[in-house]
C-alpha cells in the first residue's frame, strides 16, 4: 500500500502549557486517506490488555516507512531528536469502543505512555464527524505537565493517594478541568489530521461521555496511534 503527502498539507508547530512541551499537528497529511478507512474495514480489530479503552488493528506496513520520511525532517527543529531510524513498539488502528461506566481509574484521567523524554507518540484521525480529539494536561498537586524517571515516583504515588480520596473521578472519560487536572491544550480531531507529541505528555483522548463511538472503523472514532523510538 503506497502512500504519499496530501499536496495541500500543513504544518503547525506548537509548544504547550507552562514547560512548553513540543506539539506537531499536521492538516492534510496523506493524499488520499481514504485508502487507509477502507483498509481499516478489512481488518480484524480485537480487545487490548492494555489500558487503551477500546480495539486494535495492526496499521498497514507501509505505514511506519510514511511516517518515517514525513517526520524526520520535524525531529531537530520541533522535539530536540537527531533523524533516524524508526522503530515502533506499536503501529496500530484504534477505535474507542469502551462505555464510560466501565472505565478504570486509570483510563478516568490523563496518562503517559512512557517516562523516557524521547519517544514520540502520533494519532492520525481518520473519522468524519465530531468523535473528538486529544488534550493535554497539568496535575494540579505536583504541576507536573510531563512525568519522566525523575518525576515518576512523586506522581505516580501522589497519584495512588488521589485515586482514594475525595476529589477521585467518577465514571466517564475526562474532557476537561477536574479536581486534579487542569487541561492546558487542546487539538480537536478532524479527518486527516496528525498530532505528533513527548509520550511522556500527560495526556487523553476526548470521548463524549453521552455517546462513545461504535466499533465500526467506518462510523466509529477510527484513528492510527503509534509510538516512536528514533535511533540515530
Amino acid at each position: 500500500m503506497l502512500l504519499s503527502l496530501h499536496p495541500d498539507i500543513r504544518v503547525s508547530r506548537l509548544a504547550i502549557g507552562d514547560e512548553k512541551a513540543p506539539l506537531l499537528v499536521i492538516d492534510n497529511l496523506v493524499s488520499d486517506p481514504e485508502r487507509l478507512v477502507r483498509k481499516a474495514a478489512r481488518s480484524d480489530f480485537v480487545g487490548q490488555r492494555s489500558m487503551f479503552p477500546g480495539i486494535r488493528a495492526r496499521a498497514p506496513f507501509s505505514y511506519g516507512h510514511f511516517l518515517e520520511s514525513t517526520l524526520n525532517p520535524f525531529l531537530l527543529e520541533c522535539f530536540g531528536l537527531q533523524p533516524g531510524r524508526f522503530v515502533f513498539p506499536m503501529c496500530h488502528y484504534s477505535l474507542v469502543t469502551l462505555l464510560p461506566e466501565k472505565l478504570a481509574f486509570l483510563q478516568r484521567v490523563p496518562h503517559v505512555d512512557s517516562v523516557t523524554g524521547n519517544g514520540l507518540a502520533t494519532v492520525h484521525y481518520l473519522f468524519h464527524g465530531n468523535w473528538g480529539g486529544t488534550a493535554f494536561y497539568r496535575h494540579r498537586w505536583t504541576g507536573f505537565e510531563y512525568v519522566d524517571e525523575r518525576r515518576k515516583d512523586e506522581y505516580f504515588h501522589r497519584l495512588e493517594h488521589e485515586s482514594q480520596g475525595a476529589e477521585a473521578p467518577g465514571a466517564g472519560y475526562i474532557d476537561r478541568d477536574t479536581a486534579l487536572f487542569e487541561r492546558i491544550a487542546k487539538v480537536d480531531g478532524v479527518f486527516n489530521r496528525m498530532v505528533v507529541y513527548r509520550r511522556n505528555s500527560l495526556h487523553s483522548g476526548r470521548i463524549d461521555n453521552a455517546r462513545v463511538p461504535p466499533a465500526d472503523p467506518v462510523a466509529g472514532r477510527l484513528s492510527i496511534n503509534t509510538f516512536i523510538d528514533v535511533v540515530p
